[in-house]
């Protein structure tokens, strides 16, 4: 099958920009084995963070993931976090591309996020086996790549500096979101460190 983008394309920011906007199931027809060996963790790690662009655009939390296999470098699930505009508590990146990748051995794969993962995020990736998870910012959020270690998870970090700014940026726009995104809308309009009841 003649695919779109080959061994002679170009990686460059429009093509990735391509690669995170079209649905999973119809990259093989975008893209051939030849072309997935040539990514690199940078380029997944942009696929990701374009991911993170495409949910603020709409309205969303900025965080984006990508699932890849290890073997062939094709990448079998992406998403963005879509708490927004689901209004889903759980639709966060990681989750999102996790759902999209469905039943597959994810011991054989790397999971690349575009900001360090929340505890149920990292929970759900110590459950489902995945045998490594590249985060892409830990300036914003971080604390779960311990625990991920620690239960046999390689954690490499690979910051991506517009995602950093992005979700740096979201973080002083939309406050309440945030909290909410990682903490529940309980603690939306409390003060940070406040307590529950």
């Amino acid at each position: 099958m003649t695919t779109l983008f080959n061994n002679q394309t170009v990686i460059a920011e429009p093509v990735l920009a391509v690669i995170a906007h079209m649905p999973t199931a119809s990259l093989p027809v975008l893209m051939g084995d030849d072309f997935s060996r040539r990514l690199s963790d940078a380029d997944f790690m942009r696929i990701a963070a374009l991911l993170a662009q495409k949910s603020y655009d709409e309205g969303g939390c900025p965080i984006g993931a990508v699932i890849v296999d290890n073997e062939s470098g094709r990448i079998v699930g992406k998403g963005h976090n879509t708490l927004v505009q689901e209004n889903h508590p759980y639709n966060h990146g990681e989750t999102a591309a996790i759902r999209d990748a469905g039943r597959i051995d994810f011991g054989r794969t790397t999971l690349f996020t575009s900001l360090s993962p929340c505890e149920i995020c990292a929970a759900l990736v110590h459950m489902r086996g995945f045998a490594r998870v590249v985060v892409g910012d830990v300036t914003n959020a971080s604390g779960t790549e311990p625990l991920l270690r620690a239960r046999g998870v390689r954690v490499d970090i690979l910051e991506d500096k517009r995602a950093i700014e992005l979700y740096a940026r979201f973080r002083t726009e939309k406050p309440d979101l945030d909290r909410e995104d990682w903490i529940g809308a309980g603690a939306v309009g409390r003060p940070v460190g406040s307590s529950q009841s």
